[in-house]
């Protein structure tokens, strides 16, 4: 399956994000706020699921899917609505949010509350690989988000979800790696990670990790009890080169990545949401 679709949203929404021109009678518009385990991501579509505008930051405020500091999520996600507020000329006034597959009500209230408290109100609270396929379109397959805490399974048929499944392994795991490998700190291993001149000494430390996560993707598949044809990386861990081949290798299926799987989810949160 080529991702045609999918990459060019995403390739829209990269433009709008850096773009500085102001918007002028847009309609109405649909917001998203992921709150990521490495990144905060607000990203604002129009009343077709255009890309109008979109921010993100990098924010240790959200662990396994859990907010373990709240008002740093707060301030973060006013701050990136701000951002787009004096970018564009919008008013961001309502936003859906959306919650590792499996977790519970606490995780669901506390996602909203941190929205609410940053100044949106909450239209919609949504499971991430649903906000996902928005983008994706996947009919019969998996959706795999490997984000910086946790690595998360969909499987879909018939386009509805038939199985959901999320472990802790994920981006985070991959930098505490590298950190202990090459005596850096937290961040240094992270600035390492993301560097593009640094893939084949990342791959060659982190390679046990990310098998790891193949691993978890193949049981899980396992697990679900019907046929997958294929699975989709998503998430920010998945913007590492070489990943896809890893997991394809370990589970014994195509792997298919869209442009920028970051900003996958984020993307569909705003699908999500009602104007």
């Amino acid at each position: 399956m080529v991702l045609t679709g999918a990459d060019i949203l995403i390739g829209r929404l990269e433009e709008r994000m850096v773009e500085k021109a102001r918007i002028v009678e847009p309609g109405r518009i649909k917001v998203g706020v992921d709150l990521g385990t490495a990144y905060l991501v607000v990203t604002v579509l129009d009343e077709k699921d255009q890309p109008l505008a979109g921010a993100m930051t990098f924010a240790q405020v959200v662990r396994d899917g859990i907010v373990v500091d709240y008002w740093g999520a707060v301030e973060g996600v006013r701050a990136l609505k701000e951002e787009i507020e004096r970018k564009t000329g919008l008013q961001l006034r309502r936003a859906a949010t959306a919650i590792p597959p499996g977790t519970g009500e606490a995780t669901h209230k506390s996602h909203a509350y941190v929205v609410e408290t940053a100044g949106l109100e909450v239209t919609a609270v949504v499971d991430e690989p649903t906000a996902a396929n928005r983008v994706l379109g996947v009919d019969n397959g998996a959706v795999v988000d490997i984000g910086g805490g946790t690595t998360g399974v969909a499987v879909f048929s018939g386009g509805e979800v038939v199985y959901v499944a999320d472990e802790p392994t994920g981006g985070t795991h991959i930098t505490l790696v590298l950190a202990g490998r090459y005596g850096l700190s937290f961040l240094e291993a992270e600035k390492m990670k993301l560097d593009p001149g640094r893939r084949r000494e990342v791959l060659a430390a982190a390679g046990p990790v990310i098998e790891k996560m193949g691993t978890i993707v193949r049981e899980h598949l396992r697990r679900a009890g019907t046929t997958v044809e294929a699975v989709y990386l998503v998430g920010g861990t998945s913007c590492l080169e070489g990943v896809e081949d890893i997991i394809a290798r370990v589970t014994g299926l195509p792997v298919y990545k869209p442009r920028n799987p970051l900003l996958v989810t984020p993307l569909g949160i705003a699908m999500c949401s009602r104007p």
